[in-house]
């Protein structure tokens, strides 16, 4: 794809962010406010808004890049599809049973979230496959028509099938499958062996209902953004962003919908990945906070880190057991490890009933939004907070287009929060900025102290929105000696589609244990993989860059680490180099490692296509998009450093190469960065905001 042909979109619960980056590098965006009704007519407003200020031909354009969180919100408002699930005789209650976790250790009423399947629509068929992939019991087609007759009575949208072993010996449920399409043809059906032919039947069960329950909804959605993208003359392909970090035609995702579960998050990590490499930034913690949420991710060494397993709800979206697991539902399949909370912006602040400030996880979102945005929102938010602290404008926000009411905020603050607790306004202000990086704090730990990472190891990189004005705060409670505010950081998961490869993943079930894995069949195993991969890409397998990996364990262990394998030929020394990664991996993650007490064994085999995208040596805003107003206004930065105090509010473009004291808050169309006292910020060759943390006053 060549440069200046594609034009991203990223969709948040309160704002649409749209990206160009020309042939010569120059970057241009906007921000408008999101559509809830219709999330279609925001994205493709923003994307006539955009080309025809920058007076470019709609025909040029061959990719609109898309993330979105249509699918997440799906999930976690309980708005996909009436779905039922057939599985075999005497596994029904494989989604309620799950992983017998508790994720809340004091609080033994806890009550695990609704299956997305009610029990009344798991329906049990009459077959039974081995582990080796044998038929122990032939499947029963009579069982099979009735349980579709009671489907068809029950007027389900999606029909997800899973079957025991079926990654062993796909054929039962491609004939399950086949009477489905035949019989409900308007159904969407969701195959275990299509989306997710791994062991595991608890996650594979979750993954194939995930697929069919938000199947519908994102089919909806696809349609609608193709059929405005067509009428407002933009004859482009659409391309959609995986959790994996790669994109997608919104054909292919339409049929395996699961895979945009993380679309949105996954489009920042790609952006800060693309920007570390340009500037020599190999270690980085990912901040992204918006107006609904805070997403953190890590880089190491220049790469991004996979998750094994990831959960969606559960008050944390995150694939770390230690980081809350047990409480969402599982979804196993490839993604970046992102961990996510409901704390953004628009994140509603309230009080329980011990008197304690809560933010989140409820949303004001878009409509009715913050307090201070006057358009119907009571409910004090974490935005309400920031503009009575002084960090954000009291007057606009993006750009000039959500006009700020600053009396509204206070009213709201000193009404729900302040006046029952017996508080000072700005006081209380900063107490709710402080209880939601608390609950930030949860999604950076996530992904690195539950990971075995030290974050002082890091630099962290904050963007969306919020990250500017949150980022310097989380960075001192974690030791992080500096914070990087890119350009466009309000718009920056946008700007990261632009930069996003096509990608696919596929992957297949491999149980044998190293020493003793066929190489032959696991060189068919991976040739079968890439095979799939080139016909799903439409690509010759020349044109592709492939990479293979392999979920490893321990022998006896429950679960896996997805490890990449060398280069080379499938031969003993290729093998025993992948034990050894393992091995690392296993130090690094747990602390400890069994060398030479267990057998190592392979689970799973995974194969990554790659087609890279073209893209430009360099790239920056115009001046003009650094610039902003500038003055002065008094912001309180807490009781460690006294009261209110006068602060220069400057644009970006004022900034040199010179360390410049805070206080500041630097201020500009998509963003807002704050600098506290004790803290230095300067622009750098590459227009990057780089923030030095101090320690706190003396």
């Amino acid at each position: 794809m060549s440069l200046g042909r594609r034009i991203a979109s990223d969709i948040g619960g309160t704002f649409t962010d749209i990206a160009y980056v020309d042939q010569a590098g120059r970057l241009a965006t906007t921000k408008l406010p999101s559509t809830p009704a219709d999330f279609a007519e925001g994205v493709v407003a923003g994307l006539v808004e955009l080309l025809q200020r920058l007076e470019i031909d709609f025909a040029r354009i061959e990719e609109v890049l898309h993330g979105s969180t249509i699918a997440t919100n799906a999930i976690l408002e309980r708005k996909g599809a009436k779905t039922a699930l057939i599985t075999t005789r005497g596994f029904r209650d494989v989604l309620e049973l799950k992983r017998i976790r508790v994720p809340r250790l004091y609080q033994p009423l806890y009550v695990k979230p609704p299956p997305l399947v009610a029990r009344r629509l798991r329906f049990e068929v009459v077959e039974r496959i081995g582990a080796a992939g044998e038929i122990v019991t032939p499947l029963d087609l009579a069982s099979v028509e009735a349980v579709v007759d009671q489907i068809s009575e029950a007027e389900v949208e999606a029909v997800a099938v899973c079957l025991l072993h079926a990654y062993a010996n796909p054929a039962h449920e491609q004939a399950i499958g086949a009477i489905l399409r035949r019989r409900l043809p308007d159904a969407f059906v969701s195959l275990s062996v299509d989306v997710l032919p791994e062991i595991r039947e608890y996650e594979r069960t979750s993954t194939t209902v995930i697929n069919a329950y938000v199947g519908p909804p994102v089919g909806a959605y696809m349609a609608t953004m193709l059929c405005r993208l067509g009428a407002a003359g933009l004859p482009a392909r659409l391309m959609v962003m995986q959790s994996s970090g790669g994109i997608l035609d919104a054909e292919t995702v339409i049929r395996r919908p699961a895979q945009i579960i993380e679309s949105g998050p996954a489009a920042g990590v790609i952006g800060a990945l693309e920007l570390g490499r340009r500037c020599g930034y190999r270690n980085l913690i990912t901040f992204d906070m918006g107006g609904t949420t805070a997403k953190a991710a890590i880089i190491e060494d220049g790469k991004l880190l996979a998750a094994e397993e990831t959960e969606v709800g559960g008050g944390i979206s995150t694939a770390s057991a230690l980081g809350g697991g047990g409480g969402g539902y599982a979804l196993k399949l490839p993604a970046i490890d992102i961990s996510e909370v409901g704390a953004g912006g628009g994140s509603i602040v309230w009080l329980d009933k011990a008197g304690s400030i809560k933010v989140g996880p409820n949303s004001a979102g878009a409509v009715p939004g913050p307090a201070c945005y006057d358009t119907g929102g009571a409910e004090p938010t974490v935005t309400d907070a920031n503009v009575v602290l002084g960090y954000l404008n009291p007057a606009a926000l993006a750009g000039g287009s959500v006009p700020i009411r600053a009396e509204r905020a206070a009213s709201a603050i000193a009404d729900r929060i302040a006046g029952p607790l017996g508080l000072e306004l700005v006081e209380t202000a900063y107490g709710i900025h402080t209880v939601a990086n608390a609950n930030m704090m949860r999604a950076v730990k996530a992904v690195t102290t539950y990971r075995g990472r030290d974050p002082r190891d890091f630099t962290l990189i904050a963007f969306g929105g919020n990250g500017g004005v949150h980022g310097v705060d989380l960075a001192r409670v974690l030791q992080i000696g500096a914070v990087i505010v890119p350009p466009a950081a309000g718009v920056f998961s946008a700007v990261g589609l632009l930069f996003a490869n096509h990608e696919m993943n596929l992957s297949a079930a491999f149980p044998h244990r190293i020493g003793a894995q066929p190489v032959a069949e696991a060189t068919r195993l991976f040739d079968r993989l890439a095979d799939q991969i080139a016909g799903h890409m439409g690509r010759a397998a020349g044109a592709i860059r492939f990479q293979r990996l392999a979920d490893m364990r321990y022998g006896g262990q429950a679960f896996e680490l997805v490890v990449p394998l060398p280069d080379g030929p499938l031969d003993d020394r290729l093998w025993q180099a992948l034990g050894e990664r393992f091995e690392a991996e296993h130090d690094r993650r747990y602390g400890h490692k069994f060398a030479g007490a267990y057998p190592l064994e392979i689970v799973n085999l995974r194969m990554i296509g790659v087609v890279e995208v073209e893209t430009p040596a360099e790239f920056g805003a115009e001046i003009s998009e650094l610039s902003a107003a500038t003055g002065e206004r008094s912001v309180y930065f807490g009781p460690a450093f006294g009261s209110a105090m006068a602060t220069a509010v400057v644009g970006r473009a004022e900034l040199t190469a010179t360390p410049r004291p805070g206080p500041v808050i630097v201020e500009e169309a998509t963003a807002t960065t704050v600098v506290p006292p004790d803290c230095t910020v300067r622009r750098d060759r590459h227009d990057n905001l780089i923030v030095t943390v101090g320690g706190g006053p003396a």
